[in-house]
């Protein structure tokens, strides 16, 4: 049985106080499940002045051999309140940046402060969605010389890694929750617990170890 027949079981076939009480045992509690396929018709696409589009990406971020490419998103609470979040893809290292605004100054700002952070060989490229607050990315780019990728219009799963980190952020800061209140310190403290649960994915170890073992790579 696959997983998509669990959730079809859950949101679907299920009535009343049983279906609400079932959603509420899983990782992310959400009123409906839209599969990935699904578009959204009528919704105008954003454009993005000069986007390289994701096809344009180089060949080896493909298949997370090589370290250093990230996915990243923005997270949005109550009273206007937004975290950038960042994933690495080779060992699903997660990265957390406070932001004030949603305004492209403010996230290109906060992400340029995160990218000092670490050296060059462990942020070669950065994937993004098609998010206004990226209009700024040329920006970004000439500060840090690393390249931004745009998703394909509606094909958030093109960075998994990233909204899969999402999902795990919201065990942490629920929709509605205002997050304006956290510090720079709160946040890499949740980042820190996420980077230190093993991964399936990852043999069991876990992106902290990983990462940490890129690091030592490269020095």
């Amino acid at each position: 049985m696959s997983h998509e027949t669990i959730y079809r079981s859950l949101y679907v076939q299920t009535r009343g106080v049983l279906k609400k009480e079932l959603q509420e045992c899983l990782c992310s509690p959400r009123a409906i499940r839209r599969s990935r396929h699904v578009t959204q018709k009528g919704l105008k696409l954003r454009k993005i002045k000069d986007a390289i589009p994701i096809s344009e990406r180089p060949p080896e971020v493909e298949d997370r051999a090589v370290p250093g490419h990230w996915e990243g998103d923005l997270i949005v609470g109550s009273n206007n309140s937004y975290i950038a979040t960042l994933a690495e893809r080779h060992s699903r290292f997660v990265m957390l940046a406070k932001v004030e605004n949603k305004d492209t100054q403010s996230v290109v700002a906060a992400l340029i402060k995160q990218a000092r952070k670490l050296p060059k060989e462990l942020y070669r490229s950065l994937t993004w969605d098609r998010g206004s607050e990226m209009a700024g990315h040329a920006k970004f780019t000439m500060a840090t010389k690393i390249d931004v990728f745009f998703c394909d219009p509606q094909s958030s799963w093109q960075r998994g890694s990233n909204e899969n980190t999402n999902r795990l952020l919201r065990q942490y800061f629920p929709k509605g929750t205002d997050i304006s209140g956290c510090s720079q310190a709160k946040l890499s403290a949740v980042a820190r617990q996420l980077n230190e649960r093993p991964r399936k994915t990852l043999q069991y170890q876990t992106p902290a170890e990983k990462f940490e073992a890129c690091v030592a790579a490269i020095s």
